[in-house]
């Protein structure tokens, strides 16, 4: 089932995602990638002889995230005069989920709250096990090491352990809350689910609150443990505590300044916004024990549409770290390049992708010809961006730490393109075999990173050997890919030129910088690619452009990315930055400044309401589209905006 989230929170064990009502879609631990341990999981009310399951059309939803940390309020509102207000935060410490509904009834309100579970712990349907621990009030389910418990403040008083596979209303637990009372059923085995039931009597214009905790462990012991403990706190405490972590976390980073825009405060606010937001989505798709990150949190796990986004690509991660890096947190480029370290193939390359552990992950990578070369050269780009920001020991270290991997990746790129383009291979969409303008920026990038590090290690004689191929690259590229229209093909394909314009080719001025946006002599070329993609791959929706991946994309409708579209604008940034350092170029940066801010703009009206940058954007609707959150996606709006901030 493919269920894209309008929110994400958690802490470094448990990631959750939800939708925009209060359902939970995903309940991801102990990593990102690991088990997704819930079906449905959701609140419903029980009044007039019938269920106002929280999800259903009837109620009016808005949703927001408290400012500056990944704590989320939703507010709904029924028809019949009921409202709930839903509280949702994890545990800075600890893997258990706190969800706090305050029910408020404008007429006199005799019923029923009940919270509904249909999980599969351990992703495992068949042979899961619950329990109801009716001393403790405490509800568990469990498979292997895996236990997922319930409980709540106050105490549930009715519960219901029931078959999810039955449609007798009083085995299956969905259809036992019907009558508004639950069966009290102790254990079962099997698929199972199970419901959680409290009573309600409030008053015309009366108020009452219920929070339920739903924890993980990997111990049964462990998890009655976590569970008594957070009972016996106050919640509200729980909760100050997990705002000021996250306020915390985000104190660390780079300030803006954003002074080009104090008379558009609206604008400014949205970038301040976004920033922040970027920040600590990104934060929540890393994994703090390896230093590798998601794609996006999974959502479509049985590859129904696509091959699933809950893994690692180097490819990805490398503009994550780098940008956060540029905001202020190097620890992510630390621990990420010790994975890689640890990943690196016996021949010097890296696999398609990874589980965040470091095991090769499901792939249609498994060979030669199937690898993609461009997971190297960024790597070692990477590599070298990250230790130019380093000083003193720290510097020395990490160089000493990084040669063998340098070495092994260097020579790998080397072998992989001994005439100056790169052997056949898949491209970074995964799409098309064959030699693509991308891949062999990435090459050139790979190797001249590669050769800074090697004069750096007094390793001289490969220094020069390597930067003098990726010269070689660089020439070969020019020769055999440039378009006397004035734009890189996409590549060669079945051994013939393919002409398609293809948003991948703005990689060759970043983040490559085959072309250079400082080299007078290559500014023609830069201007003449962004025209051409403009021209070609501009998608009108949400009153300006996005920008599609290449001509007559076919995947998921072929809808404007958000990446490709702040791609383009980072490269018109870029240029502008090169520009306004010579004098006369002011009319120039100024447009250029413009219209990379429009794609900007685009970029932030295509968001959840709660903020979040997904992959694509509809092109029929403009609502945010597939992968929600996108790690890269939130990379380049990072990049986007400390650039923006730059020019003055």
């Amino acid at each position: 089932m493919i269920r894209q989230p309008n929110v994400i929170f958690g802490n470094s064990r448990l990631l959750v995602t939800m939708g925009r009502k209060g359902e939970l879609f995903g309940f991801f631990y102990p990593r990102r990638d690991h088990a997704q341990h819930v079906e449905d999981s959701l609140a419903c009310i029980y009044s007039d002889d019938k269920l106002l399951w929280i999800n259903s059309h009837e109620w009016h939803s808005t949703q927001k995230y408290i400012e500056d940390s990944n704590i989320v309020s939703t507010e709904l509102s029924h028809d019949s005069g009921i409202e709930i207000s839903i509280l949702d935060f994890v545990h800075p410490n600890i893997p258990i989920l706190i969800r706090k509904f305050k029910i408020h009834s404008k007429k006199r309100l005799d019923g029923k709250f009940f919270y509904y579970s249909n999980f599969s712990v351990g992703e495992m349907q068949k042979k899961n096990s619950c329990f109801c621990d009716s001393d403790e009030k405490l509800l568990v389910q469990y498979w292997q090491d895996y236990y997922i418990g319930l409980k709540g403040v106050p105490d549930f008083e009715q519960w219901q352990v029931g078959k999810a596979m039955d449609a007798i209303w009083w085995t299956n637990a969905k259809y036992d809350m019907e009558d508004g009372k639950l069966q009290n059923n102790k254990e079962d085995i099997g698929k199972l689910n199970n419901a959680l039931g409290w009573n309600l009597d409030i008053e015309k214009g009366g108020t009452t609150e219920i929070t339920v905790m739903i924890g993980a462990a990997q111990k049964r012991t462990r998890l009655y443990k976590r569970m008594r403990e957070l009972t016996n706190q106050s919640m509200d405490n729980i909760f100050e505590k997990t705002r000021d972590n996250w306020i915390m976390w985000l104190a660390k980073k780079n300030m803006l300044d954003l002074s080009t825009f104090d008379g558009q405060h609206v604008f400014r606010q949205e970038l301040t916004s976004a920033y922040n937001r970027s920040l600590l989505t990104l934060n929540l798709l890393n994994d703090s024990k390896y230093g590798s990150f998601v794609a996006a949190p999974e959502f479509d796990s049985d590859f129904e549409m696509c091959g699933g986004y809950g893994f690692c690509w180097n490819r990805d991660v490398v503009e994550v770290v780098l940008s956060l890096l540029d905001a202020g947190y190097p620890e992510y480029c630390d621990r990420f390049f010790k994975w890689c370290k640890k990943t690196q193939l016996s021949d010097g390359s890296w696999f398609q992708r990874y589980w965040l552990d470091g095991n090769t992950a499901p792939s249609w990578g498994n060979f030669d010809y199937s690898t993609q070369i461009d997971e190297t050269g960024t790597t070692l780009y990477a590599i070298d961006t990250y230790y130019r920001s380093l000083k003193g020991l720290a510097r020395v270290e990490f160089l000493e730490d990084m040669w063998t991997l340098v070495l092994r990746g260097a020579e790998y790129l080397m072998k992989r393109s001994r005439r100056g383009v790169h052997d056949s291979c898949i491209d970074l969409w995964e799409t098309y075999y064959g030699r693509f303008s991308y891949t062999n920026a990435s090459v050139y990038a790979g190797l001249v990173a590669a050769a800074h590090i090697a004069g750096e290690y007094d390793e001289s004689g490969l220094a020069d050997r390597w930067v003098k191929h990726a010269d070689l690259v660089k020439m070969k590229t020019k020769e055999k890919l440039w378009l006397s229209e004035g734009y890189f093909a996409k590549g060669i394909i079945d051994n013939k030129l393919d002409p398609t314009v293809d948003a991948s080719i703005l990689g060759m001025i970043v983040p490559f910088n085959l072309l250079s946006p400082d080299n007078p002599d290559e500014r023609a070329m830069i201007y003449s690619i962004i025209k051409n993609v403009e021209d070609t791959l501009r998608v009108r929706i949400n009153n300006h452009y996005g920008i599609k991946r290449y001509e007559n994309d076919n995947y998921i409708e072929g809808n404007p990315w958000i990446v490709t579209t702040l791609w383009l604008s980072k490269t018109m940034l870029a240029l502008a930055n090169a520009l306004q350092c010579e004098d006369g170029n002011e009319e120039r940066v100024q447009q250029l400044v413009k219209d990379a801010t429009n794609y900007i703009k685009w970029a932030l009206k295509g968001t959840t309401s709660t903020g979040l940058l997904p992959e694509q954007v509809d092109k029929f609707n403009g609502h945010p589209a597939w992968a929600i959150p996108l790690g890269w996606s939130c990379a380049l709006m990072l990049d986007n905006i400390r650039l923006l901030d730059e020019i003055q």
